[in-house]
This record gives C-alpha cells, sequence and structure tokens, in this order.
C-alpha cells in the first residue's frame, strides 16, 4: 500500500510588528502555556536551550484538547535572521495516526510602510491509513495560537 501523504499550508495576518511577534515566537516554550492557557499546559525544555535547532521539547496540551494530551517535539530549523522555524513530532498520540508528522513557519514583514507581518505555516504529513483525516484540527489550533500571541504581543509595551 502507497504512503498516504498531504501537506497542509494557511497565511495569517497578524498585526503586530515582525520583529516583536517573533522574539515571542522564540520564546514559546516559556510563553504559550501563560498565554494561550486555553491550548497549553505546559511546554518543557528537555534537551537544548528551547531556541535552536536540535531542540527537544514535552508539550503538555490543555484539557479538552481534541485527540492528544501531549507531543515530543524536535526542532529540525531554527533561524533568527529568517524568523523561519520547523520541527517534527517524535513522539505522542499523534504517531498513532501519522508516520510523520514535519510543521514550519516564517514571520514575513509586509514592508517598510505597511503595518503588521504574516505568519505563514504549512505541516508535512504522512498518515498512517487512508481512513485518517487530514489534520484541519491541528493547522485551526495554530491559526488560535497565532492570533492569540498577536493579541499578546500588541498589549506589550
Amino acid at each position: 500500500m502507497a504512503a498516504v501523504t498531504g501537506k497542509l499550508e494557511v497565511e495569517v495576518e497578524i498585526k503586530s510588528d515582525a520583529k516583536k511577534y517573533w522574539q515571542n515566537i522564540r520564546d514559546s516554550h516559556t510563553l504559550f502555556p501563560k498565554i494561550c492557557a486555553d491550548l497549553y499546559k505546559s511546554i518543557e525544555v528537555l534537551e537544548g536551550d528551547g531556541r535552536s535547532a536540535g531542540s527537544i521539547r514535552l508539550v503538555t496540551y490543555a484539557d479538552g484538547t481534541p485527540l492528544v494530551t501531549f507531543s515530543k517535539e524536535k526542532a529540525e530549523v531554527f533561524d533568527d535572521e529568517k524568523m523561519a522555524m520547523g520541527y517534527s513530532i517524535i513522539e505522542g498520540e499523534l504517531m498513532e495516526y501519522f508516520n510523520k508528522f514535519e510543521a514550519h513557519f516564517t514571520v514575513c514583514s509586509k514592508g517598510k510602510d505597511t503595518e503588521g507581518c504574516l505568519v505563514k505555516w504549512w505541516c508535512d504529513f504522512e498518515k498512517t491509513s487512508h481512513e485518517i483525516p487530514d489534520p484541519c484540527a491541528i493547522q485551526e489550533f495554530t491559526v488560535k495560537n497565532l492570533k492569540e500571541v498577536d493579541e499578546y504581543t500588541l498589549k506589550q509595551a
């Protein structure tokens, strides 16, 4: 049987300055459980510093999150200059549904005369079977997360 692979993509309009927004994204292991408590219980850095390729994090999701209670992620890409990050899921309930799950995102400035930025998020996946639906719920979770970080960033002085 052939592998069932796919890709989901979304662009999210962010009102915050790109560099300020990226700073909050790069500190996600400390900030997300505080500012997105409806999504995360905790994010614990198990290996590395949480801000560089090779870092491994244990993400514990908030009660009521569908399908998953935790995931272990490995940072594959972490580029401050390009404001880009990529990670793969290496443990957790998602591995029951996917042989491979990799997510990436970049924060892109809209230009000097334009406020805000664009966040591009995409994931590449390989399902364990044809019956598994595409991970649209993960995409929706991510969009909600990105918008909550934007609200927090806008409130910062």
